[in-house]
C-alpha cells in the first residue's frame, strides 16, 4: 500500500492546536518532534550531553514537526485536502504568528519505504588507512587492501560514521598488533572488538552493560565470517562489580568508546587491565569535558600520548 507523509511545519505553541484539528478530521496517530523540548533535556541534563547523538543534535536547530499518514488514494486525498484547508484557517486566525508557518510538506511513500530508505544514505566507509566500512547489502567496488567490516545498522548502535567512533578506529589500527589482546569497555556493537579482530587482533573479551549488546555483538562478528571463540562478550557493571572486573586479565590494548563520566569511573581501574607497554583509548567525550577526563586519566596514574579532537568530540590514547 502507498501513503501520503504529511509535515506541517510549527512551533511547541502550535503542537496542540495542530493536533486538535487533525483530531477532528479522524487522525489521532501523529508523529511529534519539538525543538523546545530538546532544548529543556539539555538545558537540565548538561551532564549527559555526551549520550546526544548526531541525529538528535539535529533537533537543536529543527523545526517543530508533526506528522501524520494518509492513504494514497482518493479518500487519502480528500483528506489531504481537508487537512491543507484547517491548517489555512488556522493560520489565517494567528495574528500572531504564535504557531509559526504553519507550512505543509508532503512526500509519496510505501510500506518498504519506511524500513528501506534509509539505506541510501549509508554508503561504504573508508576509516584511517586500513579500514573500510561496508553496508552489508552492497558488493564491494572493486578490490581494496583495507581490512572490510560489514555491518546493518538496522540491526546495530555503533557504525564508525560518528567522531567518538572514528577516533577509536584510527588509534587501534596504529596500536593493535598481530596477535594482541584486547579490552572493550562498553562494547555496543561490538564494532571497535572486530575490527580489531580483522586487523590482526588474536582475542577480544568485551562487556557491556546493556544486556542486547551479547547477541548484537555475536551478530556482527558471525556477519564478519568470525567464529565466536575470538570474541567473549559479557554483559556487566565493570565500574561498580569487583565479580565483572575479576573476569578479566591483562590486555594489549583496551578501548572505551562510552562517555566522559564513565571514563573518569573507569580511569582508577584501567591500569589493572593493561599490559606492561599496553595501551589504553577513550572516545565519547564531548570537547567541554575533555580538560575533567584528562586530568582524572592522569591522576590514575596514566600518561596521555595522543589527543584527538573534532568540533564537538575528543579522544585520548593513554600508556
Amino acid at each position: 500500500m502507498n501513503w501520503i507523509k504529511i509535515n506541517i511545519i510549527t512551533t511547541s505553541a502550535g503542537i496542540d492546536p495542530v493536533c486538535s484539528a487533525l483530531g477532528d478530521l479522524g487522525i489521532t496517530g501523529v508523529e511529534i518532534s519539538d525543538k523546545d523540548d530538546f532544548k529543556k533535556f539539555l538545558e537540565n541534563n548538561k551532564k549527559y550531553w555526551d549520550y546526544v547523538d548526531e541525529e538528535l543534535e539535529k533537533l537543536k536547530t529543527a523545526d517543530t514537526k508533526i506528522t501524520a499518514y494518509v492513504a494514497d488514494d482518493s479518500d487519502g486525498l480528500l483528506t489531504l485536502s481537508e487537512i491543507e484547508k484547517s491548517i489555512s484557517e488556522m493560520k489565517s486566525a494567528d495574528a500572531e504568528g504564535k504557531f509559526g508557518v504553519l507550512k505543509i510538506v508532503t512526500a509519496r511513500v510505501k510500506d518498504e519505504d519506511w524500513t528501506e530508505n534509509w539505506k541510501q544514505y549509508f554508503k561504504p566507509l573508508e576509516i584511517g588507512e586500513k579500514v573500510l566500512v561496508q553496508p552489508e547489502w552492497l558488493p564491494l567496488e572493486g578490490k581494496t587492501e583495507r581490512v572490510v567490516f560489514r555491518v546493518n545498522p538496522g540491526m546495530t548502535f555503533g557504525t564508525g560514521s560518528h567522531d567518538s567512533t572514528r577516533f577509536c578506529i584510527e588509534e587501534i589500527e596504529k596500536h593493535i598488533k598481530p596477535g594482541d589482546l584486547m579490552l572493550d569497555l562498553g562494547c555496543g556493537s561490538g564494532i571497535l572488538s572486530i575490527i580489531a579482530l580483522l586487523l590482526g587482533a588474536a582475542h577480544c573479551d568485551a562487556v557491556d552493560i546493556d544486556p542486547a549488546a551479547v547477541d548484537v555483538a555475536h551478530s556482527n562478528l558471525e556477519l564478519n565470517g568470525l567464529g565466536r571463540e575470538r570474541l567473549d562478550v559479557f554483559c556487566g557493571d565493570i565500574i561498580s562489580s569487583q565479580s565483572v572486573r575479576a573476569r578479566f586479565g591483562k590486555y594489549d590494548l583496551v578501548a572505551a568508546n562510552i562517555v566522559a563520566d564513565v571514563i573518569i569511573a573507569l580511569a582508577p581501574h584501567v591500569r589493572g587491565f593493561m599490559k606492561d607497554g599496553a595501551v589504553f583509548v577513550c572516545s565519547g567525550i564531548i570537547n567541554e569535558r575533555a580538560a575533567e577526563v584528562s586530568k582524572a586519566l592522569e591522576k590514575s596514574g596514566l600518561e596521555i600520548i595522543n589527543e584527538k579532537r573534532s568540533d564537538e568530540w575528543t579522544a585520548f590514547t593513554c600508556k
